[in-house]
């Protein structure tokens, strides 16, 4: 007998569908599985055979053959499990073919019948083309997204098994819970002084603007970028879903909603990988940390020891919001439209700017400056300098604004943002600065002598415009863009990370 179940598998972060086929024949028990499948698939006839006996199911003794179509498609992972399973029931005749019409499977099962989640359900369930689909207990949020089909959530192969006959009742899926409040980031109340780096902190939040911080250790540059999501304003719904089918491809933990409403958070360490930031992979492509970040924050801690081709690799998705992965065997597109904070000591002791303190020769100074090419270096709208915080800013300050505060004004920028048409001020293109953010000619003639005193390159020019722009909004300033707003914009670009007696300063690297 020949059974056809449809399930769907991954490929990066887009689901394709599958039809399982199962054929049970008179023979030498054998199971075999073909169409392109992975180890871990292969590893299914061990898997289901244990799962359906511990169900109190009778396995065929006959021989068995599973067809993974189409077959030019490469099955990765243990989501085909279930699917197999009911394949297997169907052709031995134990279920009927008209009970399973029109259902999708996609779970691993344990060795004891119990279903269990697997990653990338909710791009697997959008890609099907059935009126219900059964998924573990687990994956029923996730998969109750792609608003289409009836989801089921059976704990067990055996209950599975009893609703499919008529025995007992569909089970409930477990309620969706409520997604995490903003209020448990970190507030940024808790920051005392850094009042250079506090602004610094809401205008790239306000206007979605990069931002380089640069201190000595101990300055409090982690602590100040851990309160930037908390002054993001939530994902609206179709960023939500690229950043949940991104998180639920790549295995990540997602809220007990099922859909990512905070801006995602993601601070890879200095030794990853070029494939680890942007993504990629030998055969299974997957997206990468920009990825994970993607309408969120991508914060790169020490910068200056991350790879120079790993920086380097960042600079396309900075302009594009998207990453292309080209392969010899595949070729994929992730969603990449990030907010990058980075981090950086002065010099490679830290102590760059302290009298007497400093122990690095020019030489690793300036190696270490090079960490950070031109064309990377350029694509910050906003450089900060983070000195370590005075004792009375410790003990005697009050605290600061709270997130909520200054989340408010972020907020009002970013709508009036949406009014000219995009989401944040940094993505407006530059036909559109000379309507939204004219200059007087004190601003004009800042702009022109940064420009001839090389501070500036032509691209600099529009995204410190930009930057004005937010913060002529925060201020409540109607264009054009003043001489004053103009200074402060080039100020928080060029001059905090100059240290004048230091000849090799990112300033003049870059």
């Amino acid at each position: 007998m020949l059974a056809t179940i449809p399930a769907s598998v991954l490929a990066g972060i887009t689901g394709h569908p599958v039809s399982v086929e199962v054929h049970v024949s008179m023979g030498l028990p054998t199971f075999t599985v073909v169409g392109l499948p992975d180890a871990a698939c292969r590893e299914a006839r061990d898997r289901v055979r244990a799962a359906l006996l511990s169900s109190g199911v009778n396995w065929p003794p006959g021989r068995i053959t599973v067809n993974l179509a189409p077959s030019g498609i490469r099955k990765e992972g243990p989501g085909l499990d279930l699917a197999i399973a009911m394949g297997v029931l169907v052709a031995d005749e134990q279920l009927s073919a008209e009970s399973l019409a029109d259902t999708a499977f996609l779970a691993e099962l344990g060795l004891d019948g119990r279903l269990r989640a697997v990653p990338g359900v909710l791009p697997q369930v959008r890609c099907l083309n059935a009126a219900e689909v059964v998924v573990a207990p687990e994956s029923a949020a996730e998969a109750a997204l792609a608003k289409g089909p009836v989801i089921r959530a059976p704990a067990t192969l055996s209950e599975l098994i009893s609703a499919i006959r008529g025995e007992e009742a569909w089970p409930d899926p477990p309620e969706p819970g409520s997604a995490n409040p903003l209020d448990e980031i970190a507030d940024l109340a808790d920051v005392r002084g850094q009042h250079m780096a506090r602004l610094g902190l809401e205008v790239a939040a306000a206007g979605g603007h990069h931002l380089l911080m640069i201190g000595p250790p101990g300055a409090g540059k982690t602590m100040l970028a851990r309160r930037l999501p908390g002054l993001l304003p939530p994902l609206d719904e179709a960023t939500a879903i690229e950043a949940t089918m991104v998180h639920s491809a790549v295995g990540l933990n997602l809220p007990s909603s099922g859909l990512i409403r905070r801006a995602p958070w993601q601070a890879p360490h200095h030794s990853a990988s070029m494939i680890a930031l942007v993504g990629g992979g030998s055969r299974m492509l997957r997206p990468g940390a920009i990825s994970c970040a993607h309408g969120g924050v991508l914060f790169l801690d020490e910068m200056g020891e991350f790879g120079p081709q790993a920086l380097d690799a960042l600079r396309q998705p900075l302009e594009e919001g998207v990453i292309r992965v080209n392969r010899a065997a595949a070729v994929a597109s992730f969603p990449a439209r990030f907010l990058l904070v980075g981090a950086m000591n002065p010099c490679p002791c830290g102590e760059l700017g302290q009298p007497g303190m400093c122990r690095c020769t020019p030489l690793a100074r300036l190696r270490y400056a090079r960490r950070l090419s031109g064309p990377l270096l350029d694509r910050f709208d906003l450089r900060i300098h983070v000195g370590r915080p005075e004792v009375s800013d410790l003990f005697d300050a009050p605290p600061g604004e709270s997130s909520a505060e200054v989340r408010a004004r972020v907020d009002r920028v970013r709508a009036v943002a949406r009014d000219r048409g995009v989401a944040s001020n940094s993505e407006l293109p530059d036909d559109a600065l000379e309507e939204f953010a004219p200059l007087d000619p004190e601003a004009k003639s800042l702009f022109s002598h940064a420009i001839a005193d090389g501070r500036l390159t032509a691209r600099g020019f529009q995204r410190v415009r930009r930057v004005a722009l937010t913060m002529a909004d925060l201020a409540g300033q109607a264009p054009p863009l003043t001489g004053g707003i103009v200074a402060q914009a080039l100020f928080m670009r060029t001059e905090p990370v100059t240290v004048a007696h230091d000849p090799w300063s990112l300033a003049n690297a870059r």
